[in-house]
């Protein structure tokens, strides 16, 4: 019988679930049952990590980059030009023109930056390696410099004053003082590396204590840097060579100055021990960044600087800490240049905007050491290629400027590469299905 009576006299009807119940057992509670969703497999959630990752936007910005450079070299081309003119009648002069213009840049770029397949022997083919590695070392150091206020959610662009006074501290002590070998490099290296931090460490600590705003304070410091350099390059007895009317400072002693790494074996390298100290610069910045509770504080600041400070964080600590190690870093930079590259003597250009690159190293690295260390020496290559590329195939070496210009608008604006590229938007990702809930009757 389905229809049952109450004590009251009222029918209720009793389901089937109320039917199937044991006499004097408890009745379950009701209870939520979550959908049975596969799960995607390892190799779908990978690929989704990489079409949706940050990596992959640098990397087609990259590509991108490279493509309207591409384009600007076709149309400034004069054979391509003169082509063009009768492209109706035989677009494939105009094709083959293009296509010459543009192999021949990029291979052109290649040859000298990474390998010159012209030379005779692998010891001379390798060389353009080097000068790429030679000319990335200070961007490296530099990018990591910027990369690391970054993370705590600074804005450092006073590369170029930081450089600029580690430079006079390395410079002064390489040339000023006589002392053994190893040990003079070592004072040189560590003074500029302290002329760097304290420079950056005043927008840190104006920061810190009266709020001001690092952007601001780092651009004048950058002024205040340059014009102070200027003035003791001109003045004898300072950074000025005794009885030189030049604004220019004397050799650095070869007791100060960085060892060729490949100087023992007798080969004509250029590349240098900063390179070295720029690696371990970068296992350092990862170590602190990854590892140590350091890295945890500026991280956390870098994330929300309210919320580390309700955990206890010294924020204001915190920033003068980063804009130490970020000015130390990009005195390495600085140093490198003095006893590294311009060992002759250095003018108030010795920067040679560094500085500002640095930013936009650290921007395609996306403030990842690691990441910095691989943009780095994509921008010494385009630095060390550009002038192969303009002396090989007549191309301007302004072109290169435009490519890194316009790698540094796509990484702003990752819409429109994922775009151009269809990729899915990571804030649009397949949601999350609710679960279902099923309420079972229980029998009274």
């Amino acid at each position: 019988m389905s229809d049952a009576q109450s004590p009251h006299g009222t029918p209720h009807t009793t389901s089937p679930v109320a039917d199937a119940t044991p006499t004097g057992t408890t009745p379950r509670d009701t209870s939520t049952v979550p959908a049975q969703v596969p799960e995607p497999s390892r190799w779908h959630t990978m690929w989704q990590q990489i079409v949706t990752g940050n990596a992959l936007i640098s990397v087609l910005s990259v590509v991108l980059a490279l493509i309207v450079g591409a384009i600007m070299i076709a149309f400034t081309d004069e054979n391509v030009q003169q082509a063009s003119a009768y492209f109706f009648a035989r677009p494939g002069d105009t094709l083959i023109a293009v296509w010459d213009s543009v192999s021949g840049a990029y291979v052109a770029l290649f040859q000298g930056s990474v390998y010159n397949f012209r030379r005779d022997s692998f010891v001379d083919g390798i060389k353009p390696l080097t000068d790429t590695l030679t000319f990335a070392t200070p961007l490296i150091a530099g990018g990591l410099g910027v990369g690391l206020a970054f993370r705590v959610g600074m804005f450092n662009i006073g590369g170029r004053g930081q450089m600029l006074i580690a430079a006079s501290v390395a410079g002064w002590l390489a040339f000023g003082f006589d002392l053994p070998w190893g040990l003079h490099m070592l004072v040189a290296l560590i003074g500029g590396l302290l002329g760097g931090a304290l420079w950056g460490g005043i927008a840190g600590l104006l920061k810190a204590r009266t709020g001001a705003h690092e952007v601001i304070v780092t651009i004048m410091l950058n002024f205040v840097a340059f014009y102070l350099v200027s003035w003791m390059l001109r003045t004898p007895g300072l950074l000025q060579a005794p009885g030189s009317s030049n604004p220019k400072t004397p050799p650095m002693a070869e007791t100060a100055q960085f060892p060729k790494l490949f100087q023992w074996m007798g080969l004509p390298y250029n590349l240098h021990f900063g390179f070295i100290l720029a690696l371990a610069a970068t296992v350092l910045v990862w170590w602190i960044l990854s590892r140590s509770s350091l890295g945890f504080r500026f991280r956390a600041v870098g994330e929300n600087p309210n919320a580390a400070r309700v955990a206890g964080i010294n924020v204001p600590s915190m920033y003068v800490y980063a804009m130490l190690i970020s000015g130390a870093l990009l005195g390495l930079a600085g140093v490198s240049q003095v006893l590294g590259t311009v060992t002759t003597g250095f003018t108030a250009g010795i920067d040679a905007g560094v500085g500002f690159d640095a930013i936009t190293v650290a921007l395609l690295g996306r403030s990842s050491p690691w990441g910095i260390f691989l943009a780095g020496i994509l921008f010494g290559a385009f630095k060390a290629g550009g002038y192969s590329m303009q002396a090989a195939e007549g191309v301007p070496v302004d072109i290169v400027l435009v490519v890194q210009s316009l790698i540094v608008l796509f990484i702003a604006a990752p819409p429109l590469v994922r775009t151009i590229f269809r990729l899915p938007d990571p804030s649009r990702g397949p949601k999350r299905p609710r679960p279902i809930v099923t309420k079972e009757v229980t029998a009274k």
